[in-house]
């Protein structure tokens, strides 16, 4: 099942902003805002190591700040160039989150790859019974989940740099893509059903107090 590629960079970026909504509006707190830098360290550093490669010149990075952001001039690479600067942190977010959980989780554990939007819920499902809150692995993934919505999710500013682009993906259709992209929107899924569950806890404990 071939999705078109630019609804799918559209359910990336809104699933980001609801996760960044919810960290903002209900776990505001010290330690949920440095798992944000985190995410925000990647998503930035994605935007950057791409100008390099497109030929871009990087002038400013902020991410300790309200709107982390990365200043550059334009690529060498035209209208392509500032595409993959702007979706590249859909690609460093995924590519970080791999990696951690092969090198310092010992592929703790098993992502699937997913071919159409209705094994999502399956795949998700098939995670959380893997974890096992015996194992310290659990508890570095869920901080790695986390934060993905800062860390992955395209920034609608993002969106507004490539809109000729984003425009001509609404007609492109590749599995490879899609089942790349269905990966992100699981993951992303997952950081928001774990926000809702802390969401969940915190609120009926300070009810019971």
């Amino acid at each position: 099942m071939n999705i078109n590629i630019g609804i799918l960079i559209i359910s990336i970026t809104l699933l980001g902003y609801f996760s960044n909504l919810l960290n903002g509006k209900f776990l505001n707190s010290f330690f949920i805002r440095w798992l944000y830098y985190i995410g925000a360290i990647i998503h930035e550093f994605s935007h950057a190591i791409l100008c390099v490669l497109t030929g871009a010149k990087v002038t400013h990075i902020s991410v300790f700040s309200r709107a982390p952001h990365v200043t550059h001039t334009k690529s060498k690479i035209p209208i392509l160039g500032q595409a993959l600067i702007s979706l590249a942190p859909i690609a460093g977010g995924i590519l970080f989150i791999i990696l951690i959980n092969h090198l310092l989780l010992n592929d703790f554990v098993a992502f699937q790859t997913i071919n159409n939007i209705y094994e999502i819920p399956t795949h998700l499902l098939n995670i959380i019974k893997s974890l096992n809150f015996l194992h310290w692995q659990t508890y570095i993934f869920i901080l790695l989940i986390l934060n993905t919505g800062a860390m992955i999710g395209p920034s609608f500013q993002d969106l507004k740099n490539i809109w000729p682009i984003l425009i001509i993906s609404f007609f492109i259709k590749s599995q490879f893509l899609s089942a790349i992209l269905l990966g992100v929107i699981a993951i992303l899924a997952l950081n928001i059903l774990l926000q809702i569950f802390i969401i969940i806890i915190s609120l009926g404990f300070k009810k019971s107090r």
